[in-house]
């Protein structure tokens, strides 16, 4: 009941989802982004960075589509620093205003994709587009360069960095980091590379350091949550 596809916004993704009968809870893990939401029971809502897993409890038929935003260019489409709504569910109007979440609605009720998308590109080119260090940052450290080293090939000390990427992430770039180390680690894990490859492939220490790791962000140990 679960769909995506590419949004037309660079790095974006659209995705929907209807709630089956007697589904149960969804595990949402920390992935870096921020998603703009329209829910047929909730309206419109912003889910905020997350460091740890999101459990969802919905009710059966609650149509759900996001607008999933690529890591850092959340603030350029909101107005607020990530990390003012980090681990949080806010509703558009807290942002937006009631006007202007008034309006998305209406034509939210329409079609919710196209409302979502069009109304974060119209506020994309206002901002100027995504702070640029975002994309440089994420790239980076997903390929599992050290905070250090992309400090300083932004020409940042670390401190500056982690001012930076508060505001574009929503927390610190070491947190940033590990989740994307999870990401990279579950992605190996779920194409059927074994845990102990999977843990050393991605820079986890051993196999055990993994473990405390996806329990630690997710909730859950590797085993129950492949």
């Amino acid at each position: 009941m679960y769909r995506e596809r590419p949004a037309g916004i660079a790095g974006a993704v659209l995705w929907t989802s209807t709630v089956p009968a007697g589904a149960a809870p969804t595990r949402v893990l920390p992935d870096g982004c921020v998603d703009l939401l329209w829910s047929s029971r909730a309206g419109l809502l912003v889910a905020g960075p997350d460091r740890t897993a999101f459990v969802s409890v919905n009710p059966p038929g609650e149509r759900w589509v996001g607008l999933r935003l690529p890591p850092g260019a959340g603030p350029a489409v909101l107005g607020v620093p990530a990390v003012e709504l980090r681990d949080r569910r806010v509703p558009v109007a807290a942002l937006w205003g009631d006007r202007a979440a008034a309006r998305l609605a209406a034509r939210a009720g329409e079609s919710p994709a196209r409302a979502l998308v069009e109304a974060a590109a119209a506020r994309l080119r206002e901002a100027g587009g995504p702070d640029p260090l975002a994309a440089r940052v994420t790239a980076a450290l997903g390929a599992g360069a050290t905070v250090g080293a992309v400090a300083a090939a932004a020409g940042l000390d670390p401190r500056a960095l982690h001012r930076r990427s508060r505001r574009l992430f929503g927390y610190g770039p070491k947190t940033l980091a590990r989740i994307l180390r999870l990401q990279r680690a579950l992605a190996l894990a779920r194409a059927g590379t074994p845990l102990a490859e999977v843990a050393a492939r991605t820079g986890y220490a051993d196999q055990a350091h993994f473990n405390r790791d996806v329990r630690d962000l997710a909730g859950v140990p590797p085993t129950a949550l492949l």
